[in-house]
């Protein structure tokens, strides 16, 4: 497993985090996601053999944010 944090940018409030937590956590190979609104940060960890940072990144995107 790999622990990552990212930034994320554009959550106005803590309904975007939960949404942004809900699409990520749905991804198959992610085994944790939190996301916190007061500091901007999603931590992930996930199985590199099923799911990359770039499919992370494409999940929060599709949700209407971004990572930093």
């Amino acid at each position: 497993m790999v622990k990552a944090k990212f930034d994320v940018r554009g959550m106005h409030c803590a309904s975007c985090a939960a949404t942004i937590q809900k699409n990520v956590s749905k991804l198959g190979g992610i085994s944790s996601c939190q996301v916190n609104y007061a500091t901007g940060k999603l931590d992930v960890e996930y199985d590199p053999k099923a799911i990359g940072a770039a499919q992370i990144r494409e999940a929060v995107q599709k949700s209407g944010y971004q990572l930093a």
